[in-house]
């Protein structure tokens, strides 16, 4: 395959997805979850086989857990698109209509992107969410998974495809790119590929940002952060923290640094810790958290064991992200302090105070800047399907276009529409003629 003519093909096919009807594209939705459910055993039995060629080549242990594809991953991924179809139509909206003078008329109209390139590494539930947003959107989609899960992706696309295509949509509305190289060649797709969305480690998204021209939409890093205010509530706040870490900690809005407020850490941490320890997390910290750490053993209000030993962290190792049952510690005096870190060391993805105080939380919540700001409740709430947007492409971190996760409305853009009946520029120049821009 040549990834820049199948790129020119798909640009040309744009306006024909982006005229096809909501029905048409509603139909395309059903159709997918209809062949999916259908060829439920033939999908597993494929993600089966890149689980165990993962598992033989020793890829980590967090990577396999994103790349299995089970029962409740496909159940997930159905309820997604069932939601998506749902929803309100993207495309076509009129945000703004303006007489400009008698007879002429100006309208602001939401139309899709056009071609949308994604390149995700292990998630073969990503490929279907992603195909159903772009398709529902009116969007062409080029898709390009990981090596780890080459069989899973294939017979995905294969399905995900034929059931648009049989629904009414254009042959070239979606594209599985699936050797290596040819992300090099699609990253020089500019013209012909309008927005690139990656999604994966820090490392690789980075990489497609210092590689092309085309706009790129997401986010390179998922460091998130949790402060425990004084004022928070301990038998509402541990869980909390317990599940933002653990619940899956693989993902980007899994919390990575929880910050303690100083007045209260010889209470908190006893009791934080050991729910933290009991669920198998390691713990990292700044020498001042393990030096109370010790106080607090030796005094009796923390268990022993090597499982509380704090590994003592650098101020710069606070930029870390693990992915893993990992976590970093730090004392902060007050939520200004808070604040201040989380914007030095995060990556504006998601983060959240666990406070009863109305004044510190709104104090958080203006002062913190990222895409997602919480009050007493996980960071693992930071997922398209959650906020109702049946899924997302990914999170963007960044402040054009689309902002935290990228639902529908992060998958269009706009055009003006000017409708006249023969007016000239010159009239309104020489004063002939004048503007009164009436809403209507």
């Amino acid at each position: 395959m040549v990834v820049r003519e199948e790129a020119r093909k798909m640009k040309l096919a744009a306006p024909h997805m982006a005229a096809a009807s909501e029905e048409t594209r509603n139909a395309a939705l059903a159709k997918i979850i209809e062949t999916l459910e259908e060829n439920r055993d033939a999908i597993f039995r494929e993600n089966a086989a890149d689980v165990q060629a993962a598992e033989d080549a020793n890829v980590a242990k967090a990577v396999i857990k994103r790349l299995k594809f089970d029962e409740n991953k496909l159940r997930d991924a159905i309820a997604g698109i069932r939601q998506m179809i749902g929803l309100e139509d993207p495309v076509g909206k009129v945000t703004l209509k303006r007489e400009l003078d008698e007879g002429l008329v100006l309208q602001r109209v939401s139309v899709p992107i056009g071609v949308i390139g994604v390149i995700f590494e292990a998630r073969p539930d990503a490929l279907i969410q992603i195909s159903a947003l772009c398709i529902k959107s009116g969007n062409c989609a080029i898709l390009k998974g990981g090596k780890e899960t080459a069989r899973t992706n294939k017979i995905l696309f294969g399905l995900v495809h034929g059931a648009a295509v049989e629904a009414g949509l254009p042959e070239s509305c979606l594209l599985q790119v699936e050797l290596h190289n040819e992300i090099d060649e699609l990253l020089k797709c500019q013209g012909d590929v309008d927005l690139l969305i990656p999604r994966g480690s820090n490392k690789f998204v980075q990489y497609i940002m210092d590689n092309t021209n085309i706009p790129v939409m997401g986010h390179a890093a998922g460091i998130c952060h949790i402060y425990l205010d004084e004022k928070a509530d301990l038998v509402k706040s541990v869980p909390v923290i317990v599940d933002a870490k653990t619940q899956y900690p693989a993902v980007c809005n899994a919390v990575e640094t929880l910050l303690v407020n100083r007045k209260i850490a010889a209470d908190a941490l006893p009791v934080v810790l050991e729910a933290l320890v009991k669920a198998n997390v390691k713990l990292r910290g700044s020498a001042e958290v393990a030096e109370l750490v010790q106080v607090l053993q030796a005094a009796g209000k923390l268990a022993g064991g090597e499982a509380y030993a704090i590994e003592i962290m650098g101020e710069e190792d606070f930029a870390t992200e693990y992915t893993d049952l990992i976590i970093s510690l730090k004392l902060v005096e007050n939520v200004a302090e808070a604040a201040d870190h989380i914007n030095k060391f995060g990556s504006h993805h998601t983060d959240c105070i666990l406070t009863e105080d109305d004044a510190t939380a709104e104090y958080f919540l203006q002062m913190v800047d990222s895409a997602g700001v919480y009050r007493n409740c996980s960071t693992r709430f930071a997922d398209g399907f959650r906020y109702g947007f049946g899924a997302e492409v990914g999170v963007s971190t960044g402040k054009l276009h689309a902002r935290g996760p990228v639902g529908l409305e992060g998958l269009v853009t706009y055009k003006y529409r000017l409708i006249g009946n023969g007016q000239l520029v010159g009239d309104y120049v020489s004063g002939k003629k004048q503007f009164h821009h009436k809403d209507i």
